[in-house]
């Protein structure tokens, strides 16, 4: 995200995602990359299909993508989370600091699930910036935030359920598990998503101002700039959390959190249901957007941050080594957009042409693109819809549909047809 002369106009709670860039000059293209230090698995960069994807050649140029009204909710949506129980209820996390649920049908209960207005700063890239339910959810009540305190730093924490209503969260009982000094006020990434190993994944910013001035995406000793992996479920010392086995650097050389390295600012990521992969957007700094991928348990790569902007040296016009950075798989201009949301790979039922199709699109502009996720070689992007300026998030419910939320307060179904 970016901050300051922003080119973004400021929608609904006066959310930029995107800090203008120091340069629209092109950069200098790094060529060559691989994904060496993963802990297992298959590194991005290597060519070859992960082995759990179809290798079928998907027809993304007959593609054609719309939304469709679902509901709106109030305070700038950001982030969906669907619990797998039965109900096609929604909550939808507002960046004012409020979490709503919307009902199969898209009716918006009149309460809030929980509002965290008085302990938060929400407003440009601040606010309640994200949202994961415990994979035992309901049996485990626990819902896992992550926002920008009265002060402007991190903290991810959880909430508990109200035994007497289960659309409800105490705040209450808020236990922080999580603690990051914010040195800016923007670049803090803040999603949460539980991986199919039962971890919690949570990615951070470098921090702020423009070009990583504290260095922190290469940084192994500082966590922002990182994706962290967390196990919630068994705290370790004066920690409410543990390491798990297989962090990289559990051993040493690096904070035992983290799981990958080199972030810019993570906006919006998924795990592929089907395979388990890591699908990440990270917004660039003033040329490039890109999407990267993390393969099924593969942690230690370094997505590049602050060597490279996408697939190109950075600062623009500078030689850089690419030696030990995984590749993003896609990468677009700031011709097309200034803002990467990172989406999903589609695994419904409802839309057979958008079967294992991976989606994202651009903030400002609101293309939506789509490439083809069993490949690890570079494609470029196919633009297959629009959805308007403001696109904030992609979501997913318990059967795998999508759905996208503008700051307007809108929330859409996304809908799939041929041309």
């Amino acid at each position: 995200m970016r901050r300051g002369d922003a080119r973004l106009v400021l929608l609904a709670a006066c959310f930029a995602i995107a800090l203008a860039g120091c340069t629209t000059e092109p950069a200098g293209t790094a060529g060559g990359r691989s994904g060496p230090g993963a802990t297992s698995g298959t590194a991005p960069g290597s060519g070859s299909p992960s082995p759990a994807v179809s290798s079928r050649p998907l027809d993304l140029a007959g593609l054609s993508i719309s939304l469709e009204e679902f509901t709106s909710v109030e305070g700038g949506p950001l982030g969906i989370a669907a619990p797998d129980d039965d109900t096609g209820r929604l909550f939808i996390a507002a960046q004012d600091g409020r979490i709503w649920v919307a009902d199969a049908d898209g009716s918006v209960h009149k309460d809030p699930a929980v509002d965290l207005r008085d302990r938060l700063m929400s407003g440009g890239e601040q606010g309640l910036l994200g949202l994961a339910l415990h994979p035992g959810f309901p049996g485990d009540p626990r819902a896992f935030v992550n926002y920008t305190d009265k002060n402007g730093d991190s903290v991810i924490a959880s909430l508990a359920v109200d035994p007497n209503d289960p659309n409800r969260f105490e705040p209450q009982t808020e236990e922080q598990i999580l603690f990051l000094d914010q040195p800016f006020p923007n670049h803090n990434g803040g999603d949460l998503h539980f991986g199919p190993d039962g971890y919690l994944y949570a990615f951070f910013g470098d921090g702020g101002s423009g070009g990583d001035p504290q260095g922190n995406g290469q940084n192994r000793d500082a966590l922002l700039g990182k994706v962290l992996r967390l196990d919630v479920d068994h705290p370790s010392g004066d920690r409410p959390y543990s390491a798990p086995s297989g962090n990289p650097f559990l051993d040493g050389d690096g904070r035992d959190e983290i799981w990958l390295v080199g972030m810019r600012n993570p906006w919006r990521n998924s795990f592929d249901r089907t395979t388990g992969d890591l699908w990440i957007g990270d917004v660039g700094q003033g040329a490039w957007e890109e999407v990267d991928v993390a393969r099924a348990g593969v942690g230690g790569l370094n997505m590049g941050w602050n060597r490279t902007e996408a697939n190109h040296c950075y600062p623009p016009g500078s030689d850089c080594s690419t030696d030990g950075l995984t590749p993003p798989v896609t990468e677009y201009s700031h011709d097309l957009g200034c803002t990467v949301v990172g989406g999903y790979v589609y695994r419904g039922t409802k839309y057979p042409a958008l079967a294992g199709v991976y989606l994202f699109a651009d903030y400002c502009t609101g293309r939506i693109f789509a490439i083809d996720p069993a490949t690890d070689k570079f494609r470029e992007p196919v633009e297959v819809g629009s959805g308007g300026n403001g696109i904030s998030s992609f979501g997913e419910d318990a059967a795998g549909e999508l759905y996208v939320t503008l700051l307007n307060g809108d929330v859409s179904r996304v809908v799939a047809s041929t041309r």
